[in-house]
């Protein structure tokens, strides 16, 4: 039979253990306790963190990244719009005037490549008959459908 002072032995050995895989600089078995709870939350905060981290990356990952980047900055009288891809994007330069045309935005100047890769830099400013003011988001949203749209159709032939 095993005496009370072996139990007290084991007990205090495996709380010694407890102590330090949690980090715990507590002295008696109570706070140590608490302390290895306080470490099992953290813990399991840390695995639900990077299960959703992995949950972000798979659904990202399944669907098609668009090969194009889209900047829109907000100028005092108008809006400068930056589309870039590194490969040649027929028709793509089409499907975005078409969604300028349905924002009622007017290219009042740009610049466009097309040969090796795509490269579109307008400036827009918004139709005064209109009225309304159009948020620089509202205009990278209406670009990126275009090439969304220009991508699927693409994609589809």
């Amino acid at each position: 039979m095993v005496s009370r002072e072996q139990k007290r032995a084991v007990l205090h050995e495996k709380l010694q253990l407890l102590r330090s895989v949690t980090n715990s600089h507590a002295l008696n078995k109570t706070s140590i306790i608490v302390d290895a709870s306080k470490y099992i939350k953290e813990l399991k905060q840390k695995v639900e963190r990077l299960n959703q981290d992995i949950a972000i990356a798979e659904t990202s990952s399944q669907q098609p990244q668009l090969p194009v980047q889209v900047t829109v900055e907000t100028l005092e009288k108008g809006f400068l719009i930056n589309v870039f891809s590194d490969k040649s994007c027929p028709g793509l330069l089409v499907s975005i005037l078409e969604a300028f045309e349905d924002l009622g935005l007017n290219v009042l100047e740009a610049r466009v490549s097309c040969t090796d890769s795509f490269r579109l830099q307008a400036f827009g400013g918004e139709n005064e008959e209109e009225g309304d003011m159009i948020d620089s988001q509202v205009i990278k949203q209406a670009v990126v459908q275009a090439v969304q749209n220009w991508s699927e159709s693409n994609n589809d032939g």
